[in-house]
């Protein structure tokens, strides 16, 4: 896929609050991730405003007066974008987009935005839709473009009817067709689950951009789209994987992310299926981010709000060749030293104290991928005896000779 030219790019403005149950520390790290939401949507960001409140205004998210500088700012410098951190309510919206006048998305837009970008498949199309629609139909202001000429407008009007009542049934009508259409596709995806034999299924799981495709890759020695944006892989990916000479079946997933629109999680449901019938769980994460450890809670919660949260899994902490700390002398006068960490050294942190079967690896340099690949060989082959005990004997470990 080809960069978009830097003049194609919006200039956007962040908003974001400091409230009672979000820290300033939490606040920075959640506007350094809408900022590479807004670069992955096609946007370069101009400015961030920040405030703090005890809550959001229930008018206008913002104080007046910050709204009045935002609003201010954007006109000075030709910005025709101001997207805002948390979700807005229908009434925020409208209250907004009256008084500054511009584009205005909060950050569940933003990523339906993305996904719909991203969106490759009639079938993925079809999710991001459903959820478009979805979070679209209690935002209906008069700005809305009229969707009866979609349909054309003779004999869609009833007698009395606004349009704007017009096209809330319009996107009624459009919500119950797209349900109807994922049901057939989704008892479609469910025979071939069925039809995949009893060949131990394993779902790659994680934070958006941890490196899933990449070890998928990797592992499968095939070619899914890999990318450092946000989201890049929105559709299933099955492919056959053999370690030694065990087989099993490899699912590529959609990333998570905080904050995750309850829309996508509701139309993205036989996706996420891969997840809730898969026998094995990788959890990839990147330990090269700084914010790791709240990526670990989010795929976990996720995990459990879609009743996947008690299966086997590996951890995998991917990225390590991207890791280094500042080691600092005595005093502190000297500089302070990045360097990278040994696998020993990880094998002594507290990630490696992990309830689940933990490894460290680089899916970009294949580091340490034997040990792993032994990891996943140890817990598929569990897995498979206790389905097939009289098969035991056919499968053996041995190493790949090429990752010697």
């Amino acid at each position: 896929m080809l960069e978009k030219k830097e003049h194609q790019y919006e200039k956007a403005i962040l908003v974001g609050l400091i409230t009672q149950n979000q820290s300033e520390d939490k606040l920075i790290e959640y506007m350094d991730e809408l900022e590479f939401l807004a670069f992955t949507a096609g946007a370069t960001v101009a400015k961030r405003f920040t405030q703090r409140l005890t809550q959001p205004d229930s008018k206008t998210f913002v104080g007046k007066g910050k709204m009045e500088e935002i609003r201010d700012y954007a006109k000075e410098n030709g910005i025709g974008t101001v997207i805002f951190d948390d979700e807005l309510s229908p009434s925020q919206l409208k209250n907004l987009e009256r008084e500054m006048e511009v584009k205005i998305l909060d950050r569940t837009n933003l990523i339906l935005d993305i996904f719909a970008q991203r969106a490759q498949t009639s079938y993925a199309r079809t999710q991001v839709e459903l959820a478009q629609y979805q979070y679209l139909l209690p935002r209906l202001t008069r700005m809305w473009t009229h969707l009866e000429r979609q349909k054309g407008g003779i004999g869609m009007r009833g007698p009395g009817e606004t349009e704007i009542e017009t096209d809330r049934r319009i996107i009624r009508d459009r919500i119950t067709l797209l349900k109807e259409k994922l049901k057939v596709i989704d008892k479609q995806m469910g025979t071939q689950r069925n039809n995949r034999g009893k060949m131990v299924r394993v779902a790659l799981v994680g934070y958006t951009n941890v490196g899933k495709s990449t070890l998928m890759n990797a592992l499968s020695k095939s070619d899914v789209f890999a990318e450092n944006k946000l989201f890049a892989t929105l559709d299933t990916t099955v492919r056959k994987v053999v370690i030694g000479n065990l087989p099993f079946l490899l699912t590529d997933t959609v990333g998570f992310i905080r904050k995750l629109p309850t829309q996508l999680v509701e139309s993205f449901k036989s996706t996420l299926d891969e997840v809730r019938e898969a026998d094995l769980l990788i959890h990839v994460v990147d330990i090269s981010h700084e914010s790791f450890e709240d990526h670990i809670n989010s795929v976990n919660e996720i995990l459990q709000e879609i009743d996947a949260h008690q299966k086997p899994m590996i951890m995998v902490f991917n990225k390590i060749d991207d890791f280094s700390y500042e080691k600092k002398d005595e005093d502190d006068l000297t500089p302070g030293s990045n360097r990278n960490i040994s696998l020993e050294e990880w094998m002594k942190t507290w990630m490696a104290k992990s309830k689940f079967p933990t490894v460290f690896i680089s899916a970009l340099t294949k580091e340490n991928f034997v040990e792993m690949k032994k990891m996943i060989y140890d817990e598929v082959h569990r897995i498979h005896i206790s389905r097939f005990p009289y098969n035991d004997l056919l499968f053996e470990y041995f190493e790949d000779e090429e990752e010697n």
